[in-house]
């Protein structure tokens, strides 16, 4: 892998080696957050020929909505990560329209929700039903997302996935406990990628797939905790689109299965 974006500058992701001119990209989850920005900044880059955005309510997606007002390379189409048959109608209409995918960036994820997900503090905060919630979007999801998409992604000559995780993800670095759901779906998902990636590395044209920790970064999903709990770095969601877009660009083969920190380091299992 090449080195973090600190140390030697910005990958660059526009290069063609990246993406071609006629690349296919699919971002999921892309109605806010790092979603929407991952989304802006492919369109913003003119490499790929079409970016296909995918989320649970396009028709609520307001700022989505208005970039596709102002570009035709963009196509937004409704999905639910928890839905195989849901995730099956938007791969048709791609299969229809694009017949491959060069980029599949997946940012769905789940940590607090309003019906009752939470992250817990000790284990008599643990509720059931929140827990198979959080397994269902951050782990099972992702792996639905792999199986569905695996034949767009094996006409690409070189397709990368990369998919959100979380530093707390790590058993390793598991040093302040709490927050179980959320930590042991993120591990989940680790293993998920890192399987899958296994598989991917054995066909005639291999696919890349990582895990990427975006840092703390200020959307919805990290607002609640950003002044409680964090006291290092807070992203833009641009900025932390452009860092884990270099991170990607930056990555090797080798590098496949891993998960790696918006910097580009390795973070343990």
């Amino acid at each position: 892998m090449s080195a973090p974006p600190e140390q030697a500058g910005p990958c660059p992701w526009t290069d063609p080696g990246f993406l071609p001119d006629d690349a296919t990209a699919l971002v999921i989850g892309a109605s806010r957050g790092i979603g929407l920005a991952v989304t802006e900044q492919l369109l913003g880059s003119g490499r790929p020929s079409r970016v296909i955005a995918l989320c649970r309510s396009p028709q609520t997606a307001s700022e989505l909505q208005r970039a596709a007002e102002g570009d035709r390379r963009l196509t937004i189409l409704p999905v639910d990560v928890t839905d195989e048959r849901s995730l099956r109608q938007a791969a048709d209409r791609i299969e229809d329209g694009a017949g491959r995918l060069d980029l599949l960036f997946n940012c769905a994820g789940v940590l607090h929700e309003a019906s009752g997900i939470w992250p817990e503090r000790q284990l008599s905060d643990i509720d059931p039903a929140a827990l198979t919630r959080a397994f269902e979007v951050n782990a099972r999801g992702p792996l639905l997302v792999f199986k569905v998409f695996e034949q767009l992604l094996k006409r690409s000559a070189g397709a990368r996935v990369a998919t959100l995780s979380a530093r707390v993800g790590s058993i390793g670095d598991n040093r302040l406990g709490g927050w179980y759901a959320y930590r042991a779906s993120k591990a989940a998902l680790n293993q998920f990628v890192r399987t899958t990636a296994i598989q991917w590395a054995r066909l005639p044209r291999p696919i890349l797939c990582v895990a990427l920790h975006p840092g703390t970064v200020r959307t919805d999903l990290s607002a609640p905790f950003a002044g409680e709990t964090y006291r290092g770095k807070v992203f833009e969601p641009a900025l932390a689109a452009d860092q884990l877009l270099s991170v990607l660009a930056g990555l090797s083969p080798d590098d496949s299965g891993g998960v790696f920190a918006w910097d580009g380091q390795p973070i343990p299992w």
